[in-house]
C-alpha cells in the first residue's frame, strides 16, 4: 500500500489534497486525458475548431480573459487565431476518462480498505481516511461506492484507535461520507456508533469534541437519527451543557445549539431538554403545539423540578396559555394545566405573575363549582394548593375581582364558601384552604374581612377543633390561622379554647414537644401569646394543666444554648416569654400564680431575659412582667413585728424608745427577697432596667420605665425609691426620655415619673435650672390628656414654674 502512495505526502497536513490524490493512479495516465491548461485529468473535455481538446471550464476562462483584455481569440496551445469560440463536447473521451477514473478509484478504495485496520501504521490510516474524504467530495456516486464497499463500519472502527489524530480524522471522514446522504446516515446510525460519537462530546481534547458535534449536527438532519441521538443516555444533557459553556469554541456552541434545534422534532427529546435546563422548546410547544401536544407538554412541565428564577420565566412565558388550558372543557387538559400551574406557583414572584395573568377567577370557580362540570376531589386539592400559593405571595388579592358585582376573594360570600369547603372536604383540601385563609389574614385589611365572615358564620368553634387533628400539616395551618386571627378576635378564641375540651391541652402539647423547634411550635406559642393576657379563666386553666412549667423549661433550655440553630428560635422564644408573662397579670387574684412565681423564681428569669440583646420583644415583655411582679411586692413584703412596750413605757410614754430593726427593704419597709416578694431592689434589677432606657425601641423604653416607676408608686417609700434611682444614675436617662417625646404613652409615663422625682427638694432644685425640662413639662401641661396635665402642673409647682396657691391659701 505504502509503495503506491506519493511518499512526500504528509498525512497530518490540513491542506487541500486534491492535487495530490489526482496524481495517484493504478493504471497508466494517458496524455490525452490531461488538460493542457490545468495539467489535470479532464472531467468535461471539449474540442475547438482546430481539434485541440481542453477542460471546458479552463478554456471558457481563457476566452473570457481574451475578451476582457482586448486580445485576439487564439488557441492557448498553438497561439493561432480562432474564428469561432464554439466548443464541441468530446463525449467519447469523457466516457473513456470516466471509465479510467472509476477503475482507478475502485482500486484505490480497495487499497484504502486494506489499510483501515488497527495493525496498519498511523500514516497509512490517516492517508486512507483522507483519500476517502477526497473521493466523496468529488461526487455523490463515490459516497455510494464507499457505502457499497462496506467502508463505513471500518471508518467507525477507527474511532477506537489509540491515536488522537486517527480518531479526529475518522470523525472528520464520517462527516464527509454522510453529508447530504440519507442512506449513509442510516448505516452510521446502526448499532452503537452514535453512542460512540456522543462519548467524544465529553473528551478533554477540544478538537475531538468539535468534530463530534459537527458530525452529530449533520446526523441530526435525519429524523430517524434524531430519535436515536435523543435515546442515548446523557447525549442531550451534554449538548445542553455545551450551549451554555463559556469555554467552548463559538462554532462548537453554535453546532451544539443547531443539533438541539433539530432534535426538537421529537417530544421525548423536548422533555429531556426541559429536564436538563433547556425549557424553551417545551414552552414553545405549549404556546404553538396542537391541543394534544399542549396537554402532553403541560403535564410534563408539572413533573419538572424548577428553580425559582425559572418559575418566574415560565410564568411570564406560558402562564396565560396554561390558564386558558385550565379553562378548557377537556378534563385531561385541565388536569395537566393545574399540575403545571401548581409547580410554577410555588414561588412568590411567579405567583404574582400568574395573578396578573388572570388565574384567580377560574381557580376560584373550579373550587366552588358543583355539578356536572365540577373537578374531581383530587384536582380540587391541586386547585386549593395553587390558590394557597398565590394568596400567600403577598399580592393584594383584594384588588382582583373574581365574580359578579365586583366580588373579591375576601367578600363575605366567598369567605363563607371557603369555610363551608373546609368543613365538608378531606384533610388534604382542608389544609390547603386553611392556608388560603392564613394568606388572607396576613394583611390587616383583608384580615378584617375574614374575621367578619368567620363571626357572621359562627365558624370559630369548628376552626378551633382542627387543633386536635393528628395530621401535622393540617394542625399547623389551623394554628397559624388562629394566630393571625387572635389580634382581632382574641377573646372569642380564648372563650373557645376554654369552653372546648382538649384544644388548649393540644396547644400546650405542641409547645412542649422536645424535638427541636418547629414552625408549628412557634405558631402555637404565638397564638397563646396573643390571647387576652388578663383572661383569668384561661390563665387558671393553664395553671391547672401545668403549662407554665413546660414553658419555663423550654425558655431556660433556649437561654442556656441547649436548643439552637433553627430559624424559628426567635419567634418561639418571644411567644413563650409572652405566654409566661400572663401569670404576672393575675397575681392579686390567683394565689397559685404567686406560688408558681416563687417556686420557679420567675422574677430572676425575667431579669436575666432583660439582657437578651437583639430580642426587643423579649426585653419589653420581661420588663412588663417585672412591673407586674414589682407592683405586688408591697403586698408580699413581710412587715416587721415590733415588740410590745414595757410597763413603764406604757405608763410613762416619755420613757419609751423606738425599736430599731435592721435589714429591712428601703422601698417596701419590710423583709424582702427577689424570690418571695419579687423585690427589684433585692434582685439587683434596677441597673439593668436603667440600661434599657437608652434602647432604640420606644416600647422597650416604656416597659423599662414602667417597671422602674413601681419604686415610686403609692404604698412604697417614695423618697427612698428616689434615692435608689439616684444611686443607679437613673435621673438623667429618665429626664432624657421626657425630652425625647418618642411616643405619647412614653411621654405620659415620663411626666408621671419626673413629678415623683421632683418631690425631692434637691432634685427639684437641680432640675429648676434646666430650661429643656421645664419646656417639656409646660408642653405636657398644655397639650397632654387631662390627667397628665394635672401631673405636669404639680411637677411645674415643684420647680416653682407655677405658683403654689395652696401655700398662700391654706384652706383651699
Amino acid at each position: 500500500m505504502a509503495a503506491s502512495w506519493d511518499g512526500s505526502y504528509d498525512p497530518g497536513s490540513q491542506s487541500d489534497d486534491s492535487h495530490h490524490f489526482e496524481r495517484l493512479h493504478i493504471e497508466p495516465l494517458y496524455d490525452a486525458f490531461v488538460c493542457p491548461l490545468t495539467k489535470q485529468v479532464m472531467r468535461d473535455p471539449v474540442t475547438l475548431e482546430n481539434g485541440q481538446t481542453f477542460e471546458r471550464e479552463a478554456i471558457e476562462k481563457w476566452f473570457k480573459e481574451c475578451r476582457e483584455s482586448g486580445r485576439k481569440l487564439v488557441c492557448p496551445l498553438t497561439l493561432k487565431d480562432l474564428k469561432s469560440t464554439d466548443l464541441n463536447p468530446s463525449i467519447a473521451l469523457r466516457n473513456t476518462i470516466e471509465e479510467w477514473t472509476t477503475r482507478n478509484e475502485a482500486a484505490q478504495l480497495d487499497m484504502a480498505r486494506r489499510s483501515l485496520n488497527m495493525s496498519s501504521s498511523e500514516n497509512d490510516v490517516l492517508l486512507s481516511l483522507k483519500f476517502i474524504q477526497h473521493i466523496c467530495q468529488k461526487s455523490r456516486s463515490n459516497k455510494h461506492a464507499v457505502r457499497n464497499a462496506d467502508l463505513i463500519p471500518m471508518i467507525v472502527d477507527m474511532l477506537k484507535s489509540s491515536s488522537r489524530k486517527v480518531r479526529c480524522r475518522a470523525l472528520e471522514t464520517l462527516l464527509v461520507v454522510v453529508e447530504e446522504d440519507e442512506d449513509n446516515k442510516a448505516i452510521l446510525a446502526e448499532g452503537d456508533t452514535v453512542r460512540t460519537i456522543v462519548k467524544f462530546l465529553s473528551h478533554e481534547q477540544s478538537k475531538e469534541r468539535e468534530e463530534a458535534v459537527s458530525l452529530l449536527y449533520e446526523l441530526s438532519k435525519s429524523e430517524a437519527v434524531c430519535e436515536k441521538i435523543g435515546s442515548i443516555n446523557g447525549a442531550i444533557l451534554i449538548l445542553v451543557g455545551m450551549t451554555s459553556s463559556k469555554s467552548e469554541n463559538v462554532l462548537t456552541v453554535e453546532k451544539a445549539d443547531k443539533t438541539l434545534e433539530n432534535l426538537e422534532k421529537f417530544e421525548n427529546n423536548v422533555r429531556q431538554m426541559a429536564e436538563n435546563g433547556r425549557l424553551q422548546p417545551l414552552l414553545t410547544q405549549i404556546l404553538e403545539g396542537t391541543p394534544e401536544t399542549k396537554q402532553s407538554m403541560a403535564a410534563y412541565l408539572g413533573e419538572l423540578v424548577l428553580n425559582n428564577d425559572v418559575k418566574v420565566y415560565v410564568a411570564r412565558t406560558v402562564g396565560e396559555s396554561l390558564i386558558n388550558l385550565m379553562r378548557s372543557g377537556n378534563m385531561q387538559s385541565r388536569e395537566a394545566a393545574l399540575k403545571a400551574l401548581n409547580q410554577i406557583s410555588s414561588y412568590e414572584a411567579s405567583s404574582k405573575v400568574l395573578i396578573e395573568a388572570g388565574i384567580l377567577p377560574p381557580l376560584v370557580k373550579d373550587l366552588f363549582t358543583v355539578g356536572a362540570n365540577q373537578l374531581p376531589m383530587r384536582l380540587k386539592e391541586v386547585s386549593a394548593t395553587i390558590l394557597s400559593n398565590v394568596v400567600n405571595s403577598g399580592f393584594d388579592v383584594e384588588s382582583i375581582p373574581i365574580g359578579p358585582d365586583h366580588q373579591t376573594l375576601v367578600s363575605e360570600d366567598n369567605v363563607h364558601n371557603l369555610l363551608h369547603l373546609i368543613s365538608n372536604t378531606g384533610p388534604p383540601i382542608e389544609c390547603k384552604l386553611l392556608q388560603v385563609l392564613v394568606g388572607l389574614t396576613n394583611s390587616q385589611t383583608t384580615a378584617l374581612n375574614v374575621v367578619a365572615a368567620i363571626k357572621s358564620s359562627g365558624a370559630t368553634i369548628s376552626l378551633v377543633q382542627f387543633i386536635e387533628v393528628p395530621q401535622q400539616d393540617l394542625r399547623m395551618a389551623c394554628i397559624k390561622l388562629l394566630q393571625n386571627l387572635s389580634p382581632y378576635m382574641g377573646q372569642e378564641l380564648a372563650d373557645a379554647l376554654r369552653g372546648t375540651v382538649g384544644q388548649l391541652s393540644s396547644l400546650i402539647r405542641v409547645i412542649s414537644e422536645n424535638t427541636g423547634i418547629s414552625e408549628e411550635q412557634a405558631a402555637a406559642a404565638g397564638l397563646l401569646a396573643e390571647l387576652p393576657e388578663r383572661d383569668l379563666g384561661l390563665t387558671r386553666q393553664m395553671l391547672d394543666e401545668g403549662a407554665f412549667q413546660f414553658i419555663i423549661s423550654r425558655v431556660v433550655k433556649i437561654r442556656q444554648g441547649e436548643t439552637r440553630g433553627t430559624r424559628f428560635v426567635t419567634p418561639f422564644l418571644e411567644g413563650l416569654v409572652r405566654v409566661l408573662a400572663r401569670v404576672t397579670f393575675v397575681l392579686s387574684a390567683e394565689p397559685d400564680a404567686v406560688a408558681l412565681c416563687r417556686e420557679y423564681n420567675l422574677a430572676a428569669l425575667f431579669i436575666e431575659l432583660l439582657q437578651a440583646n437583639g430580642l426587643d420583644n423579649v426585653q419589653m415583655v420581661s420588663a412588663s412582667a417585672l412591673e407586674n411582679l414589682s407592683q405586688e411586692s408591697k403586698n408580699l413584703t413581710r412587715l416587721p413585728e415590733l415588740p410590745p412596750p414595757g410597763v413603764c413605757a406604757s405608763i410613762f410614754p416619755c420613757f419609751s424608745k423606738q425599736a430599731v430593726i435592721t435589714g429591712l427593704c428601703r422601698v417596701h419597709q419590710g423583709t424582702c427577697s427577689l424570690k418571695e416578694s419579687f423585690c427589684l431592689l433585692e434582685g439587683q434589677a434596677v441597673h439593668k432596667l436603667v440600661a434599657l432606657l437608652d434602647h432604640t425601641n420606644a416600647k422597650v423604653v416604656e416597659a423599662a420605665l414602667a417597671a422602674l416607676s413601681t419604686l415610686l408608686d403609692d404604698g412604697v417609700a417614695i423618697e427612698q425609691g428616689v434615692f435608689v434611682l439616684c444611686e443607679a444614675e437613673a435621673i438623667k436617662p429618665i429626664l432624657d426620655v421626657l425630652l425625647e417625646k418618642q411616643t405619647e404613652n412614653l411621654s405620659r409615663r415620663a411626666v408621671w415619673v419626673v413629678e415623683r422625682l421632683l418631690r425631692t427638694e434637691d432634685i427639684a432644685y437641680e432640675v429648676s435650672g434646666d430650661q429643656n425640662v421645664s419646656t417639656a413639662l409646660v408642653d405636657a401641661f398644655h397639650n397632654a390628656d387631662y390627667r397628665t396635665r394635672q401631673i405636669a402642673e404639680r411637677a411645674l409647682k415643684h420647680v416653682d414654674k407655677i405658683p403654689n396657691f395652696s401655700g398662700i391659701f391654706p384652706n383651699m
